[in-house]
C-alpha cells in the first residue's frame, strides 16, 4: 500500500519512512502542510499520516482542504499534543483516526490495517481468496494450507491483488500503490515481481491465479483468462 507521510520533523519522518517501507509500504514524505496537501492531491495514496504541528499549514487546515476537495483518503492525524479538544477538532476536520505522541510503531502499523480494512469493509486481518489466505498481521500467505514464503514487496502485491480479486490492475495501478514518487515507469520491475510471486503461488498447483492480460495489466481471479 501507498503512504504519504507529512511530518515536519526530519528525524522522525525517517524513522517512520524506513519503518514503514520495511513493513512493505511504499513512502512518500512531505515536510509541510502545503506540499502534503499538493501530493495528495495528485497521487493516489491508500492512506494519509498527518502531523498536526507543521510549518506552512498546520495539519487541521490541510485535512480540512483535502476533505473540501472530495478526497477522501483515510487520515491518521498525529500529535505532541494529548488533548481531547485538539482530538475533537481534528476528527471534526475530517480525520479518520487520531494517534498522540509518543506512540508505539506497532499501534500505528494497527491503526493503519484498522483503517484500510475499513475501506475495503474487510473486518479481519485475514485476506482469504480462492484458495489463497493471507495474514496482515504476521505477514505469511498460505495456498490450500501450504505456507509460502514472500518477500515483503512480493506479500505487498498479493495483497493488492486479493484486495481487487476479478479486476484488472494496469501497470500504472500497480505502480501507484506499491511504490513511491520515485518509480521509474520504464523499469521492468513490476513484471519481475508478478514472475516471482507467480512462481510461489502458482507453480506447484495445477490451477493458476495470476493472469496476464495482454495490453492492460494482470488479474487476480481462478477463472482461465
Amino acid at each position: 500500500m501507498r503512504v504519504l507521510l507529512v511530518e515536519d520533523d526530519k528525524k522522525i519522518s525517517s524513522a517512520l519512512s524506513k519503518g514503514l517501507k520495511t513493513e512493505g509500504y511504499a513512502v512518500d514524505t512531505a515536510l509541510d502542510g502545503i506540499l502534503g496537501e499538493q501530493l495528495a492531491e495528485i497521487n493516489d495514496y491508500d492512506i494519509i499520516i498527518l502531523d498536526i504541528m507543521l510549518p506552512k499549514q498546520d495539519g487541521f487546515q490541510t485535512c480540512r482542504n483535502l476533505r473540501l476537495k472530495k478526497i477522501l483518503t483515510p487520515i491518521l492525524m498525529l500529535t505532541a499534543l494529548d488533548d481531547v479538544s485538539d482530538k475533537i477538532k481534528g476528527l471534526d476536520q475530517g480525520a479518520d483516526d487520531y494517534l498522540a505522541k509518543p506512540f508505539h510503531f506497532g499501534e500505528l502499523l494497527a491503526r493503519m490495517r484498522a483503517l484500510l480494512r475499513r475501506g475495503l469493509d474487510i473486518k479481519t486481518a485475514l485476506l482469504e481468496k480462492y484458495g489463497v489466505r493471507l495474514d496482515l498481521n504476521t505477514h505469511v500467505a498460505y495456498r490450500e494450507g501450504k505456507e509460502t514464503q514472500l518477500s515483503t514487496k512480493e506479500f505487498a502485491l498479493l495483497e493488492l491483488f486479493m484486495m481487487n480479486p476479478n479486476k484488472i490492475l494496469s501497470r500504472e495501478t500497480i505502480s501507484e500503490h506499491l511504490w513511491d514518487m520515485n518509480f521509474d515507469p520504464r523499469s521492468n520491475v513490476i513484471e519481475s515481481f508478478v514472475k516471482f510471486l507467480r512462481q510461489k503461488i502458482d507453480k506447484d498447483f495445477n490451477r493458476p491465479l495470476i493472469h496476464t492480460v495482454r495490453g492492460s495489466g494482470y488479474i487476480f481471479t481462478d477463472n482461465e483468462e
